[in-house]
């Protein structure tokens, strides 16, 4: 985008958002005599601490240049989304910033139940420290995602890179190594866009104690090797499996990824029927479960 197009985007940007704003919703009082929605400019100006007339210049798209700093403080005056203020400092020709990291990572009943509509394919989310925050049947039974929740032996139980690194099972996978190191690299881009969070080198320095593997090719620096792709799965019960992976993300947060593996024609066909066993099964554990409290109720 030529400069001049930048910043008159840039300005046309921040009249939009600021239009969407109302005196409420930043905890200011309404006032009277509005004759255009939203905020006034000289409110923007207040609310991010910076003068009235260079704010104007920038919704004038004038050849001004804020600072990472003053991006900032618009950003939080006019409430921008995480997506939004990555947008902000694009238009403005600044680097990316560090993510903000959220206090939680919740996934909507939505977003669960979108996983459970892509049964047979297995399906998981993992958050901005690769955690696995939600999952399908079909990726429960391929990857026992499940267990990982009832394991009180390590605080990186619920980790992927944790398990990767230290799980038996998956260590024994005879295309282990391809695998982690491209998550190995996935996972360094990741924690760099939060140099402040002090979990990721907890994670880090404690992984260099368990795996040699790690400690060697963590100082390598790779990054952004492709985890999408063909996938041949080797599962105790099922044998060979056969995927396309593919990586998603949430356009309202970008730091949670959809992983999700379309299975071929007969990888489907058996993954179904292993649903439909684990169905019977939980059915049948109901059912007997049920009867016990009844023939208990009746003594």
């Amino acid at each position: 985008m030529q400069q001049n197009g930048r910043r008159q985007a840039l300005a046309d940007f921040l009249r939009q958002r600021r239009a969407s704003l109302s005196p409420g919703s930043v905890d200011l009082p309404p006032g009277f005599r509005r004759r255009t929605p939203g905020l006034r400019r000289e409110e923007v100006a207040q609310l991010a601490n910076i003068g009235t007339s260079w704010y104007v210049w920038l919704e004038q798209g004038r050849d001004v240049h804020p600072s990472a700093q003053v991006l900032e403080s618009l950003a939080q005056a006019l409430r921008l989304t995480p997506n939004e203020r990555r947008h902000l400092f694009l238009l403005a020709g600044q680097p990316l910033p560090p993510a903000v990291s959220p206090a939680s990572e919740n996934v909507s009943p939505a977003l669960q139940q979108m996983l459970d509509d892509l049964n047979p394919s297995p399906a998981y989310m993992l958050g901005r420290r690769y955690d696995y925050l939600a999952w399908n049947k079909a990726a429960d039974g391929l990857f026992a995602i499940s267990d990982l929740h009832s394991d009180a032996s390590s605080p990186y139980a619920c980790n992927m890179v944790w398990r990767l690194f230290t799980n038996p099972t998956t260590r024994s996978r005879p295309n282990w190594e391809m695998v982690a190191r491209a998550t190995l690299a996935e996972f360094r881009t990741a924690s760099a866009r939060y140099p402040a969070d002090p979990w990721f080198e907890e994670l880090v320095e404690d992984l260099k104690q368990v795996s040699p593997e790690f400690c060697q090719w963590w100082p390598h620096h790779d990054v952004r090797r492709a985890l999408d792709g063909h996938k041949v799965i080797e599962h105790p019960t099922l044998g060979s499996l056969e995927f396309e992976h593919f990586t998603l993300q949430v356009l309202t947060n970008p730091d949670i990824k959809i992983m999700i593996y379309t299975p071929h024609a007969e990888t489907r066909a058996r993954l179904q029927r292993f649903l439909e066993a684990m169905d019977d099964c939980d059915e049948a554990g109901r059912s007997a479960s049920d009867r016990k409290s009844h023939q208990e109720a009746e003594r």
